[in-house]
C-alpha cells in the first residue's frame, strides 16, 4: 500500500492508500516566497496601484485607522504594519493618533498573548490595538443600508478616522470568491446583521462563491467599503507556509483584483476529473469548525455527486466560541434551517447562514470528520460522520463508493481552488 499524509496543525497525519483506488494529490503550486519580505512591502508600498503613495494620501490627516485581519488568517501583520506606520508618521501621523481594529468578523477576540504573536512586540508598543466585537452596540454605528437594502453596521472607529486602510491576504474563499480588498471592512469590522446578510445572499444564490471574482457578494462588500470611506488596502499573497511572495498596495478594488491574478496562480490547481473520494486537510484554518468548515468547498469543487469527503481537522477550540448555539440548528434539511431563518427562530443569521451551506454540503455528499476537537455527538449534530483515524474513514468509504474509486488528496484544503 502506498502511504500519504495530510497537515494536521502543525503535525501530519498519515494514511495508506487500499489497492485499486486511484489517487490525485492536489497542493497549492511552488512559488519562492520574497527573498526580503521588508523589502517587498517597501516596494509595493512604493508602488501604489491606482492611487498615490501612502505618505501622500495620509498628509492632510491628522489620525490614521489600520485594520488588520486576525490569528485565524497567516498574514504576516507583524511585517507589514511598521512599514506603514513608519510612512504614516513620515506623513505627519504620529504613533499616538494610530490604531489598529483588528477585522474579527464574528470571530472570537484575540487574547493579549495572540496579540503580541501575531502583531509583534514592536507594533505593540507603538500603538493602540483593539478587538472589534460584531455584538457590541457600543462598538457599532448604523449608517443606512446599500442600494441593494443591504442594513450597514459598522464600527464607528472608522467613523473617527481621517486615514483607513486595510491589511490582510488574498485566499480562495466561498464566501465572496477570495478574501482580501473590502472583506477586510465586511465582514472584517461590521455588525451581525451586515454580515448575515452577505453570507445568506453568498448561499443562496450558489453552493460556493470559491474562486469568483466578481460576484453579487464582493459588489456589496464594495459598496460597504465606499460608504465608510475605506478605499487602501495592502494585500498580501503568501506561500503554501505562509511566507510572503509579493504585496499588492493601493486601491482597495484595483490593488485586489491584481492580487487575485497572482493568488489564482498560486492557489489555483488542475484536477483530471472529479472524485469519488475527497481527503483533505483543513490547514490552515485549524482553529474551530468555523475556519474548517471552508475545506467543505475545495472538496465539493472536485467532488462527484453522491461522493465522499473525509475532512482533517485538529479543531482545538471546537465548532465556534463566538456562535455557541450553532449546534441547536445544525445538521437539519437545508430548506429547515432556510425557513427558521426567514421566521426569525434562528437569531443568529451568520451561524444560520453557515449553518445553510453546510446543510447543502450533506445533501449532496457524505461528509466524515477526523478530529481530535469534535467528537461524535458533535459531529452528528453537524450531520457528519466521526473517524477516529483517517485509515478508518477512508475503508468505510471505499466499501461504499467501490474498491476501484478514484480518489483526490487535499493536503492544505483549507486555503486551495481545485479546478477540472
Amino acid at each position: 500500500m502506498k502511504k500519504l499524509s495530510v497537515k494536521y496543525g502543525r503535525d501530519h497525519l498519515f494514511f495508506d492508500i487500499p489497492a485499486g483506488v486511484t489517487v490525485e494529490v492536489l497542493s497549492p503550486n511552488n512559488y519562492s516566497p520574497a527573498a526580503d519580505a521588508i523589502a517587498e512591502i517597501n516596494r509595493a508600498l512604493d508602488n501604489p496601484i491606482n492611487c498615490d503613495t501612502l505618505e501622500n494620501l495620509a498628509m492632510l490627516c491628522s489620525n490614521a485607522l489600520i485594520i488588520a485581519d486576525d490569528n485565524t488568517r497567516l498574514t504576516p501583520a507583524k511585517d507589514i504594519i511598521p512599514p506603514v506606520l513608519d510612512r504614516l508618521n513620515a506623513a505627519g501621523i504620529d504613533d499616538g493618533s494610530i490604531s489598529i481594529l483588528i477585522a474579527l468578523g464574528t470571530h472570537r477576540p484575540m487574547t493579549e498573548d495572540e496579540i503580541v504573536e501575531k502583531f509583534g512586540a514592536e507594533v505593540v508598543n507603538r500603538v493602540k490595538i483593539i478587538n472589534h466585537d460584531f455584538n457590541d452596540p457600543k462598538q457599532l454605528c448604523d449608517m443606512g443600508v446599500t442600494e441593494n437594502g443591504t442594513p450597514i453596521s459598522v464600527n464607528k472607529l472608522l467613523l473617527e478616522h481621517d486615514f483607513i486602510v486595510g491589511i490582510g491576504s488574498i485566499v480562495p474563499h466561498h464566501i465572496p470568491g477570495f478574501s482580501g480588498g473590502a472583506k477586510i471592512i465586511q465582514p472584517g469590522v461590521c455588525g451581525a446583521e451586515t454580515t448575515a446578510k452577505t453570507h445568506l445572499l453568498s448561499v443562496r444564490l450558489r453552493h460556493s462563491m470559491l474562486g469568483i471574482v466578481e460576484n453579487e457578494v464582493r459588489s456589496e462588500m464594495e459598496l460597504i467599503a465606499k460608504k465608510v470611506n475605506a478605499r487602501y488596502v495592502f494585500n498580501a499573497v503568501l506561500d503554501d507556509n505562509g511566507d510572503l511572495i509579493k504585496g499588492f498596495f493601493g486601491d482597495i478594488e484595483t490593488a485586489f483584483r491584481e492580487g487575485v491574478k497572482l493568488s489564482r496562480e498560486v492557489y489555483g490547481v488542475k484536477a483530471f476529473k472529479k472524485a469519488d473520494i475527497v481527503i483533505a486537510s483543513s490547514y490552515p484554518c485549524d482553529i474551530e469548525f468555523w475556519q474548517a468548515h471552508k475545506t467543505l468547498y475545495a472538496c465539493e469543487a472536485v467532488l462527484r455527486d453522491n461522493g465522499t469527503m473525509i475532512i482533517v481537522t485538529p479543531c482545538p477550540e471546537g465548532v465556534s466560541a463566538a456562535h455557541p448555539d450553532i449546534l441547536s440548528f445544525t445538521g437539519q434539511r437545508p430548506e429547515d434551517i432556510d425557513e427558521q431563518i426567514k421566521l426569525g427562530i434562528i437569531k443568529d443569521e451568520v451561524a444560520g447562514a453557515l449553518a445553510l451551506a453546510w446543510a447543502n454540503i450533506c445533501r449532496r455528499f457524505k461528509v466524515c470528520i477526523v478530529s481530535g476537537g469534535i467528537d461524535r455527538e458533535t459531529a452528528e449534530k453537524l450531520g457528519f460522520t466521526h473517524y477516529p483515524t483517517i485509515d478508518t474513514a477512508l475503508k468505510d468509504a471505499v466499501s461504499r463508493q467501490g474498491s476501484e474509486a478514484d480518489m483526490i488528496v487535499l493536503p492544505s484544503g483549507g486555503d486551495i481552488l481545485p479546478v477540472i
